[in-house]
C-alpha cells in the first residue's frame, strides 16, 4: 500500500461479537467524524446509534440493514450494520496529499475518512491540489477505500477553484447543455401581439418591482389600491409556464436543478439568462407576461376576496429596498421628490404590509427576525467585510405580499379539490419545546400551551415577550433550533410556522421549480373554468397528478442540497476572512454549547467559531444538555448559551471550514495523554458534537426563498437572505 497507507487514517474493524439476531431495520447512515455513525430509518423512528466498532467500514450516506442490540439500555437503540444495501459515496472532493509512493485524497465532507489513491491512478495531481476522485473500491471491515483521481481542479488560492470545489463536491449543474440553450435563443425578447390574448391588461396600472440593489431576475411586481375602507392588492408573477413547457430540453433541466443557487459572487440559475434576466424577468417600462393573484383585504386585513388570470403588465419602476426604506420608514426627502408619482403607493403598500403583519401574528405565525450574513467583496473576488443583513419595512411589505398570494392561490387550489404541490411545516417535537421551556423558565420566559401542547401562538408569544430585550437573539436561536424542516409534499398537513392550514409556493417560478408546477396547475384550471376536478380534462402536465410527490420529493432534495452548497462557501469566505486575524482578540456571546465545547458568534464580525472544551481552564466539565451548559465539577464555573465573552482567533482551517478561539486571558492547560475533561454522551443519544466548525445542526421550519438581495427566508422561521415566499 505504500507510504500512503501508513499517512491515511484507516480504521480497522473488529468483527462483531455474538449476542443473538435482534431487530433488523433500514435506513441511511451518518458518520461522525469521530468515527460512530447513527441510522435513520426510513420508515420512521428514533435514530439508531451504531458504535465505530460495530461499522463494517461505512461511509457516510451509505443506506445500510441494521440489527438492534437487544442489550441497549431501556429508551436507546444501538446496532450493528449487517449488510450494505446502497453506496452513498461514489466520488469525492477534497486536498491530495502524496506519499512514499501512492497517495491520499482527505475529503472536503469532513464524514469521510481519507481515501487512498494508487500511483496510477493520481492523474499527474500535486500534493495540496484540489481534485475529484471516483472511487474504485468500497471500504471493508480491514481495507481502507481506493478511487483514482478524474479532474484537477487546482490549487485552493487559484481563481475559481474554491467555487468549482464546491459545485462538485454538491453536484451542482452549472453548465447548460446545448439543447438546453438552443431552446432558450429560440424564446422572444419581447412579447407577440398573439401572446396578449386573453389576458387582463394590467398595463395602465401603476405596478413596481421592490428588490435588492444587486438582483438582476425581477419575478414579481406588486400594486394596490383602496377601495372605501378596504384595500386591494395585485401580486403579478412572471409567467415562467408560457415558455418552459412540460418535457421540454428547458423543463426537463429545471427540474434537474430544481432551485437556482446564490454565492456570494454569483448564481447558478435554474433557467438560462434568456429567460431568468430576459423575457421572464419583470423589467421596467418593458411588457412582460404574468400570472395575477388579485386580493382584496378588509381594514383588519382579511381575505374577503381573491381572483387569478393571466395577464400583462409594464412595471412604472425597479425600486430597491433600501429607497423604499428611505420613503415609507425614514420620510426622506431626497427619496420621496425623485419617486414623488410613486409615494402615495409606496406608503398604501405599507399601511397594507402592517395589517397583514399583526394579522398574522395574532394567528399564531411565526416571524424569527434573525440577521443573515453579508459577504462584502471587493473588484478581486476577496472578502473585505462580513455583516448583518438587517430586514427593514419595505423587506416586510414584500415578504407580506408574497406570502399572502402564496396562501390565496394554495386555498383555490384546495376549493377545487385539485392535487398540487404544497409547502408544507410539521409541528416541532414537543419533547424538543417542553426541554426548551425548562431552560428558558429561569431566564423569566415561559412556555406553555393548553393541555401541554406547546403550539404556534405560543411561540410567537414568547417570541413578542422577548422582542427587544438583550435575550431577543437566544430566544430567536433556540426557537428556530427546534423546529423541523419545511419541505414540498403532494399532501396537506398545513404550515405549522405559518398557522397556515394551506400554504404553497407560487411567487417565484424563475429560481424555484415547485412555482412552476404550482403555475401550470392554476392556468390549467383557469383555461378550463371554475369546476372542480370532476369536470376538468387531462392535466397541466404529463403524469399529472400520480407524479406530484415525486416532485415534492425531488425538489425538497434540492432545495436541501443548494442550502448545504451556499453554507458551505460561505463558511469558506468567513475562515478566508479571519485567517490574517490570528492573536487579534473580539467580544462575542456563546450561541452554542455542546459535549466538546462552546460556539462563540463575534459582535464586531458576523462570524462563529469554536472554543474547544480542551483550552478551558483546567476542570473536568459535565455537559447538561437541557440547560445548554458545561458547568466545572471542581470550580463550578458555568459555560452557558448567551453568556458574553472575550475570545482570541487562534486558529483557522479552510478545509475543514473551522475558525478556533480561545477565551482571552486563559492559558490552555497542558493536560496529561489520555487525560479526560468532558463527561461523554450518553451511549445511543446523539451527542451534540463539533459538526466540521459549525453551530450544532438545527432544523428549520423556514422557506428557503432562493434570491441574492432579497428579503429573509422566513416562511415560518427560516434563513434569512432571500425573499419569503
Amino acid at each position: 500500500m505504500g507510504g500512503a497507507a501508513r499517512m491515511g487514517k484507516f480504521r480497522s474493524r473488529r468483527k462483531t461479537p455474538g449476542g443473538g439476531e435482534g431487530k433488523r431495520l433500514t435506513g441511511r447512515l451518518m458518520v461522525h467524524r469521530d468515527g460512530y455513525g447513527f441510522v435513520t430509518p426510513e420508515n420512521g423512528g428514533d435514530d439508531v446509534f451504531i458504535p465505530a466498532r460495530y461499522l463494517r467500514g461505512n461511509l457516510h450516506g451509505d443506506k445500510v440493514e441494521v440489527e438492534l442490540e437487544p442489550r441497549a439500555g431501556a429508551g436507546k437503540r444501538e446496532g450493528r450494520v449487517v449488510r450494505t444495501l446502497q453506496q452513498g459515496v461514489t466520488r469525492v472532493v477534497g486536498r491530495y496529499r502524496q506519499g512514499e509512493r501512492d497517495g491520499v485524497v482527505s475529503p472536503d465532507e469532513q464524514r469521510i475518512g481519507d481515501i487512498l489513491i494508487p500511483a496510477a491512478a493520481s492523474a499527474g495531481a500535486k500534493a495540496g491540489q484540489v481534485v475529484v476522485a471516483e472511487l474504485t473500491a468500497y471500504p471493508g471491515e480491514r481495507r481502507p477505500p481506493i478511487a483514482r483521481i478524474t479532474e484537477i481542479l487546482g490549487f485552493p488560492d487559484e481563481p475559481e477553484v474554491e467555487v468549482l470545489s464546491v459545485i462538485r463536491r454538491f453536484e451542482l449543474p452549472h453548465e447548460f447543455p446545448p439543447a438546453v440553450l438552443a431552446e432558450a435563443r429560440t424564446v422572444p425578447q419581447l412579447p407577440a401581439e398573439a401572446d396578449l390574448a386573453g389576458r387582463t391588461d394590467l398595463r395602465g396600472r401603476v405596478t413596481v418591482t421592490i428588490d435588492g440593489e444587486t438582483a438582476r431576475d425581477f419575478d414579481d411586481a406588486v400594486a394596490v389600491e383602496r377601495e372605501g375602507a378596504n384595500i386591494r392588492l395585485w401580486v403579478s408573477i412572471a409567467d415562467v409556464s408560457h415558455y418552459v413547457r412540460p418535457g421540454s430540453p428547458l423543463d426537463r433541466e429545471a427540474y434537474l436543478r430544481g432551485t437556482s443557487v446564490y454565492f456570494p459572487d454569483r448564481c447558478i440559475p435554474m433557467l438560462p439568462e434568456e429567460l431568468s434576466n430576459g423575457i421572464c424577468s419583470l423589467n421596467p417600462a418593458v411588457e412582460r407576461l404574468t400570472l395575477t393573484a388579485e386580493m382584496l383585504f378588509s381594514p383588519a386585513g382579511e381575505r374577503i376576496a381573491a381572483t387569478f388570470y393571466p395577464s400583462v403588465i409594464k412595471s412604472a419602476a425597479r425600486l430597491t429596498y433600501t429607497v423604499v426604506s428611505r420613503i415609507v420608514e425614514h420620510d426622506d426627502q431626497e427619496a420621496k421628490l425623485a419617486h414623488r408619482a410613486l409615494v402615495p403607493h409606496l406608503m398604501l403598500m405599507k399601511e397594507l404590509a402592517l395589517i397583514l403583519t399583526e394579522r398574522r401574528s395574532s394567528r399564531g405565525s411565526i416571524d424569527f427576525d434573525l440577521p443573515e450574513p453579508e459577504i462584502i467583496l471587493d473588484l478581486q473576488g476577496e472578502t473585505t467585510a462580513i455583516l448583518r443583513s438587517e430586514r427593514n419595512l419595505a423587506h416586510r411589505i414584500i415578504e407580506e405580499f408574497m406570502l399572502a398570494a402564496n396562501e390565496a392561490v394554495a386555498t383555490r387550489l384546495e376549493e377545487l379539490e385539485l392535487p398540487s404541490l404544497h409547502r408544507i411545516h410539521e409541528p416541532p417535537d414537543q419533547a424538543k419545546l417542553e426541554a426548551l421551556a425548562e431552560f428558558l423558565g429561569p431566564l423569566g420566559y415561559s412556555l406553555a400551551g393548553e393541555g401541554g401542547v406547546i403550539g404556534s401562538v405560543e411561540i410567537q408569544r414568547l417570541l413578542a415577550t422577548a422582542s427587544g430585550k438583550p435575550e431577543e437573539r437566544l430566544v430567536n436561536r433556540l426557537l428556530l433550533r427546534s423546529m423541523k424542516q419545511a419541505r414540498y409534499a403532494a399532501e396537506n398537513p398545513g404550515h405549522f410556522g405559518l398557522a397556515s392550514p394551506c400554504y404553497t409556493h407560487f411567487t417565484s417560478p424563475i429560481r424555484r421549480y415547485p412555482d412552476l408546477v404550482v403555475h401550470r396547475t392554476l392556468k390549467w384550471a383557469l383555461q378550463a373554468g371554475s369546476g372542480r376536478r370532476g369536470r376538468l380534462r387531462g392535466g397541466p402536465f404529463p403524469g399529472y397528478p400520480e407524479k406530484l410527490p415525486e416532485i415534492g420529493e425531488d425538489t425538497s432534495r434540492c432545495e436541501r442540497t443548494a442550502m448545504e452548497a451556499e453554507r458551505d462557501l460561505l463558511e469558506l469566505k468567513k475562515v478566508q476572512f479571519m485567517a490574517d486575524k490570528i492573536g487579534e482578540e473580539y467580544d462575542g456571546f456563546v450561541d452554542g454549547v455542546t459535549a466538546y465545547g462552546l460556539f462563540v458568534e463575534l459582535e464586531e464580525i458576523f462570524v462563529d467559531g469554536m472554543v474547544h472544551i480542551s483550552t478551558l481552564p483546567q476542570d473536568f466539565y459535565r455537559f447538561l444538555e437541557t440547560e445548554h451548559t458545561l458547568v466545572g465539577e471542581r470550580s463550578g464555573t458555568r459555560y452557558r448559551i448567551g453568556d458574553r465573552v472575550r475570545v482570541v482567533v487562534a486558529a483557522v482551517s479552510p478545509e475543514r471550514r473551522q475558525i478556533e478561539f480561545t477565551l482571552a486571558g486563559v492559558t490552555p492547560p497542558v493536560r496529561a495523554a489520555g487525560e479526560e475533561y468532558v463527561r461523554r454522551p450518553v451511549k445511543g443519544k446523539k451527542p451534540e458534537g463539533w459538526r466540521g466548525g459549525r453551530k450544532p445542526a438545527g432544523g428549520s421550519g423556514g422557506e428557503r426563498s432562493g434570491k441574492g438581495g432579497k428579503t429573509p427566508r422566513r416562511d415560518g422561521g427560516g434563513r434569512g437572505g432571500r425573499k419569503r415566499g
